[in-house]
């Protein structure tokens, strides 16, 4: 009974690996722990070092050779991404947009989905999610185990705030549980799943939670208890999720400490000072500034009398003019002047952030929906 077990094991996975495996990315949702950023805009698009979160999601699949991705969008949203996104080939992978007419869940988006991934393998990838590694791993090691899921996990140091799994000496996954009051574990899930053309049963087998979503945890929980294999793979690097404004530049420090190199392709004049991994763009000039890395400047930025620091992203056609601005994301045609000292901050796109030249010591703003000003 055993040999035939493996076998049909064997079988399976020899089934996959012939069977190209495709991609579901979440693009969709309405990112509310990032408003106002997202009032106007989808989260997914939120730049990391001056690149939409779902680039590198992208350039992940693209590295795996995952060339089959289905994106699911909302209506609010989707012009928005697939204006960005296009059909792919920048990464040299066709795309095939789903609409999600409402956000009921990452089950319900596999439900979407459905004539999309037919009954091939596939891994779904939350749009804003980011991590400091490729999946390919963890592709080949799903397609060699004849697992039903494979889930990537992530120690935290603080689970109640997360999904955690409960695991096996062999990291078969035994029990989900949604933000647990007492964790029994510290595995959080990462928000990219492998999946075989079993999880469709699933999917539609389970019924919505408390909050009116088919969550993907119930679904994964079908399987276990019904005897499935359902493994996980611990991830070593960093995992960040991008949901709100400290874990935005977090993400903007990790990409940046990972990722950056030197290149100038803007100006610098001869007052000015450029240290270390420095990304200029085109058209941007530093006058009698100094910026140290690492940092990205975006294209046609205009930086005088500044001191631009370490761990700091400046979007296109910025102006930044006598402050000083450190470990900052500030988006496309934001202006920063006469700042004495901005940290820790995150400046949306066409914002200003100016003080006053007079005499008259007030604060004086203009201050959007669900915005936070610290003085």
């Amino acid at each position: 009974m055993e040999d035939r077990s493996v076998d049909a094991a064997a079988g399976l996975a020899a089934e996959r690996v012939r069977r190209p495996i495709r991609a579901l990315v979440l693009s969709g949702g309405r990112g509310s722990r990032l408003r106002p950023l997202t009032h106007t805009g989808a989260k997914q698009l939120v730049p990391v070092a001056n690149r939409p979160i779902l680039f590198y999601v992208l350039d992940n699949l693209a590295a795996a050779a995952i060339h089959e991705v289905g994106m699911i969008i909302s209506r609010d949203t989707g012009k928005e991404i697939r204006n960005a996104v296009g059909d792919g080939r920048d990464w040299g992978i066709d795309i095939e947009y789903i609409v999600q007419e409402e956000p009921l869940g990452l089950a319900h988006a596999v439900k979407v989905a459905s004539s999309f991934l037919g009954v091939s393998p596939f891994v779904m990838y939350l749009g804003d999610n980011l991590i400091g590694t490729g999946i390919e791993r963890f592709r080949e090691a799903f397609e060699q185990s004849g697992a039903d899921a494979t889930l990537l996990l992530k120690e935290v140091a603080a689970p109640s705030n997360f999904g955690i799994a409960e695991v096996d000496g062999q990291g078969r996954i035994l029990r989900l549980v949604e933000k647990p009051k007492e964790p029994a574990s510290n595995l959080a899930l990462v928000g990219i799943y492998f999946f075989s053309p079993k999880i469709h049963e699933a999917v539609h087998a389970v019924q919505p939670s408390w909050r009116g979503e088919l969550e993907i945890t119930d679904a994964i929980q079908w399987l276990v208890d019904r005897g499935c294999k359902v493994s996980s793979h611990r991830l070593e690097g960093w995992w960040l999720d991008t949901g709100k404004k400290d874990d935005l530049l977090t993400a903007n420090t990790a990409v940046l400490d990972s990722w950056a190199q030197r290149e100038i392709a803007g100006q610098v004049d001869e007052a000015s000072q450029v240290i270390g991994r420095v990304k200029l763009g085109k058209g941007s000039r530093i006058i009698n500034s100094t910026v140290r890395g690492p940092a990205v400047i975006g294209e046609d930025v205009t930086i005088e009398g500044s001191f631009i620091g370490p761990f700091t992203s400046v979007g296109n056609g910025c102006r930044i003019r006598f402050s000083v601005v450190e470990h900052c994301v500030v988006l496309e045609n934001a202006s920063i002047e006469h700042i004495d000292r901005m940290e820790d901050s995150l400046v949306g796109k066409g914002s200003g952030v100016i003080k006053g030249q007079g005499n008259h010591q007030a604060y004086r703003l203009m201050i959007g929906d669900d915005s936070v000003v610290e003085i």
